[in-house]
């Protein structure tokens, strides 16, 4: 059994909350923008219902527009039966850009085993106005 991703991606700036479409569907980058310097919370509702506990690896890689992996951070777990978490993970933008953020629960980080399948989200970061 795997585990299971709630169909809910929100990316939180400082004190502020913006709600992500369902992540079945790419948000255009006009419609969502972030700030150099103003660091961005990477969040995703895990779950697991199965009736056994299950050890995962919850990563998230983020790439600019060559590709290129300017972040990439995981933390380890393990859920009971039928518990869920909302694992988050921060990332700060240096430089304006369009940037791809993906998630990732894997078995283990030594076992890549997918447990769901990965979520994306495209995001649009500018310099600050004055």
């Amino acid at each position: 059994m795997k585990i299971i991703f709630l169909l809910l991606f929100l990316l939180v700036i400082g004190m502020g909350t913006s709600f992500a479409d369902s992540v079945t569907s790419e948000i255009s980058s006009e419609k969502k923008f972030h700030v150099v310097n103003e660091q961005i919370m990477i969040v995703a509702d895990v779950s697991n219902s199965q009736n056994i506990q299950q050890p995962f690896a919850y990563l998230t890689q983020v790439t600019n527009d060559e590709n290129i992996v300017v972040s990439l951070s995981w933390l380890t777990g393990s859920l009971s039966p039928n518990q869920s978490l909302s694992p988050a993970q921060s990332w700060m933008p240096t430089k304006s850009g369009l940037y791809t953020i993906e998630i990732f629960v894997w078995e283990s980080i030594d076992n890549p085993e997918a447990l769901s399948q990965s979520l994306s989200m495209t995001v649009n970061v500018h310099e600050q106005q004055s």
